[in-house]
């Protein structure tokens, strides 16, 4: 049953040391603060796993919580590379990381098996592509039906997915609107799903049928955190703080410099601190 937890112990409870983990958001409502809390909580040997990795997963591998990272784009939207990802990946430091990439289409269709209960993704993809030579989960089979060669990958299964949304009604069930990306299947697919939302609200009852609403019995804890996914933005909430975004890359850049911020902005901070930096960002929704 779905519990209303502060995010402290809402990441103590459902996450682990050598977790397969998702902190899923397409540019839109990723949970930072979920990810910061994980930083500050010191898990380590995950494995992260994420269509886009930006921000956090450079903080979280530039921290050594990463054993391995699977995905389909590593970079800082809009502004480059990811520094701290690259150190790792380049220099083994703060430690080596294993890499799996893949395309945007087949980490989408990997979750959607994953919500499923299927063990594999068969779809239409990689066709011309490399990446099959340098990742040996993307493989290929034949269609029994009309003998078509089509690619195969094994299917996303999180021991746990993390995420941010819009609202969550009194009984546990969560609104997430605007673009979603892969985070419906991301909890479908995940042992235990951790919600941040910007507020809870007595019920969905005025709201379009259509919306996605995740229900109560897909989810193992909420926590409000309002402005939990700065600098990304929450539709009809606050905008993108795209200041922060290229700030990063000049961070990142420099190992000491890196240090310091997580130090003054995460370890030294509260899940509390996030509602005071998106203020000037409402007014731009």
């Amino acid at each position: 049953m779905v519990k209303f937890l502060p995010l402290k112990q809402a990441v103590a409870e459902n996450l682990r040391d050598g977790d397969t983990v998702a902190f899923e958001g397409f540019t839109h409502l990723i949970p930072t603060a979920a990810a910061h809390e994980a930083i500050r909580q010191g898990f380590r040997d995950l494995t992260l796993v994420r269509m886009t990795p930006d921000l956090i997963y450079d903080q979280m591998i530039g921290m050594g919580m990463a054993r391995k990272i699977v995905f389909s784009y590593v970079g800082n939207p809009g502004v480059g590379l990811l520094r701290r990802a690259r150190d790792a990946i380049e220099n083994g430091f703060p430690n080596r990381i294993e890499v799996e990439e893949h395309s945007h289409a087949g980490m989408a269709n990997a979750y959607e098996a994953g919500a499923a209960g299927l063990p594999c993704a068969v779809f239409r993809g990689y066709r011309g592509a490399g990446l099959a030579e340098v990742n040996p989960n993307i493989r290929s089979v034949t269609c029994p039906f009309t003998g078509e060669v089509l690619a195969a990958v094994p299917a996303i299964r999180p021991d746990v997915t993390f995420i941010h949304a819009q609202k969550a009604d009194r009984k546990g069930n969560v609104l997430v609107e605007g673009i979603i990306g892969i985070q419906k299947e991301a909890v479908l697919a995940a042992k235990r799903a951790v919600v941040t939302v910007e507020e809870v609200v007595d019920n969905f009852d005025d709201l379009h049928p259509n919306l996605t609403v995740l229900p109560r019995w897909t989810i193992a804890a909420i926590s409000v955190v309002p402005g939990g996914s700065h600098p990304s933005y929450a539709h009809g909430y606050y905008a993108r703080d795209n200041a922060a975004y290229l700030e990063w890359d000049e961070i990142a850049a420099d190992r000491d410099r890196f240090q310091a911020w997580m130090r003054e902005n995460v370890l030294e901070r509260t899940a509390d601190d996030f509602a005071a930096r998106v203020e000037h960002l409402r007014k731009a929704t």
